[in-house]
């Protein structure tokens, strides 16, 4: 098991050669050249943890305009694709509980990430496939703002799938594995 530290170091690597290196997200380079995205490491597997370490992070956002997004990596737990399916449904029912919805949108990566109705070994997969199940929230309004000043983004997903399609498998894999 990696030290905090490692996750964090991890997941920068693995944003700044997957996310940004394949603009699977094309907002993504902006942010993290302004170092605006805090970064938190969960070790615990319980669920109520988890969740209670997520609204933390809602809290560090709304208390810090300076962060525009916050991913919660979740080292230790929910290696299990499904198990953490239900952790992110109850996530997004806690966000909107808790007043949140149309504020923060969540966004869910996973080593084992399949798409519905995908295969396991499609690249397509790999546009989520991180190296750590992760929870990363965003702001909304800069999300808003951010897709005012991109044509057709509503093509991005369908542009991330040719990409990854194209490049294959084992390539997908091996620029995700080389991040670890």
């Amino acid at each position: 098991m990696p030290t905090p530290e490692q996750a964090i170091e991890q997941t920068k690597k693995w944003i700044n050669d997957v996310v940004v290196g394949c603009n699977f997200c094309p907002f993504a380079a902006r942010v993290v050249k302004q170092q605006a995205i805090h970064f938190q490491v969960e070790n615990s597997s319980n669920l109520k943890e988890c969740l209670t370490s997520l609204m933390l992070e809602v809290q560090r956002l709304d208390n810090n305009e300076t962060i525009e997004t916050s991913f919660l990596i979740l080292d230790n737990s929910f290696s299990d694709f499904n198990d953490y399916l239900d952790l992110v449904e109850k996530a997004e029912t806690l966000l909107k509980k808790n007043g949140y919805e149309g504020i923060y949108q969540l966004a869910s990566f996973h080593p084992d990430y399949l798409f519905a109705g995908s295969v396991a070994t499609d690249a397509a997969n790999y546009t989520n496939r991180s190296i750590y199940p992760m929870l990363h929230l965003l702001r909304e309004e800069s999300i808003d703002k951010a897709l005012k000043n991109y044509s057709s983004p509503e093509n991005i997903p369908e542009r991330n799938i040719n990409f990854s399609r194209e490049k294959g498998l084992v390539y997908m894999k091996m620029l995700r594995d080389a991040c670890v």
